[in-house]
């Protein structure tokens, strides 16, 4: 297969590209007669082949059709396949795809240079196409568990900010100590409104309060919740578990570990508007209604409303009446209820 014949066999299929039937394999190789061995195997045995002979070639293809897997040659004229595959890796979009070099260099330092620039195996020239095919099942299995848990994880916290929840991961330990790796885009909203800070920066009060309490998380016990408060808003912060995610040493050991943490805000206006609505009070009783719950006298009540205590005593009167209750404790317990119903993370 000559360079002209490689090229038009690319087009050709990248036009049927079907990932539902097979998985797609990019072979880089700057000699044709490799590119049509491999090809001529891979295509036999079911899998959608896409090639590259040179490394800007294989950049440009990986970008496009993001393979399942890269077959790539460590020794090309020009951009060599470890270069190449640094750059792969420093992309996201591409950093995922496992990749088994093709090398005739057997000397350590070179199979060692191939690992090191992101490549999951290799195999020795001249290839064997069923070495290569045995070599590649076991990435690929490894490959779709792991896209497989992150399509999970990622749909279960999208969820999260369907209901208003958001959530970020914080690493601790290693290179990336501190830094918040991921976020909801409700999350990046957030932190940015209550503490103007952005990802990887982890807000200085939420990495102090993951340290102090990361290590004591146990099982059925969640730590101290913490709290931020802009106005009459309120952000909660739940440490919810360690994520699996992290660094690991050459011996197995964890060099960091990587945290989920939930926030949910607390508008004091959502809450008295619910319960306005749940008891058909009017706004200024839901008002006294809420500050009640929250302890406070009808002096104090009085003072943040910029009323009398008289009014505060008359409108708390009317309260009562609604709710069909004698007592403040009874008033203040019903509207509790009503608002760990409709707002579960509400504290009091």
């Amino acid at each position: 297969m000559n360079a002209a014949a490689a090229q038009g066999l690319e087009r050709t299929l990248d036009r049927t590209l079907d990932r539902a039937n097979s998985d797609v394999v990019l072979v880089v190789d700057d000699v044709p007669d490799n590119l049509s061995v491999l090809h001529d195997a891979l295509d036999e045995s079911g899998y959608t082949v896409l090639v590259a002979t040179s490394g800007e070639a294989a950049l440009q293809r990986a970008k496009q059709a993001l393979p399942d897997i890269i077959l790539l040659d460590a020794m090309m004229p020009g951009m060599d396949g470890f270069e190449v595959a640094k750059r792969l890796k420093a992309m996201p979009e591409t950093a995922h795809i496992p990749i088994i070099f093709m090398t005739g260099l057997t000397e350590t330092e070179y199979l060692v240079a191939a690992l090191e620039a992101g490549g999951v195996d290799y195999v020795t020239k001249p290839i064997k196409p069923k070495e290569v095919m045995a070599r590649m099942g076991v990435h690929l299995q490894g490959a779709r568990r792991a896209r497989q848990e992150a399509r999970q994880a990622g749909q279960a916290r999208n969820a999260l900010d369907a209901f208003g929840y958001a959530s970020i991961t914080v690493r601790l330990g290693g290179e990336g100590e501190g830094k918040l790796i991921w976020q909801t885009p409700l999350a990046r909203d957030l932190l940015l409104r209550y503490y103007g800070t952005s990802a990887p920066q982890t807000p200085e009060p939420v990495l102090n309060w993951l340290r102090r309490h990361a290590l004591d998380v146990t099982p059925h016990t969640e730590p101290p919740r913490l709290t931020a408060e802009l106005g009459q808003r309120r952000l909660t912060f739940r440490l919810h578990q360690q994520t699996g995610d992290g660094e690991i040493g050459n011996a197995g050991e964890a060099l960091s570990s990587d945290w989920l943490i939930v926030m949910r805000e607390i508008s004091e206006d959502a809450i008295v508007e619910a319960m306005s609505l749940s008891f058909k009070l009017t706004a200024r009783e839901a008002e006294v209604l809420y500050w009640v719950v929250k302890g406070k006298t009808n002096r104090d009540i009085a003072e943040i409303l910029g009323a009398s205590p008289a009014t505060v005593k008359k409108h708390l009167e009317r309260v009562y009446v609604k709710l069909g209750v004698e007592t403040r404790t009874a008033a203040a317990g019903m509207a509790m209820n009503r608002i760990r119903q409709l707002h579960p993370q509400f504290e009091g």
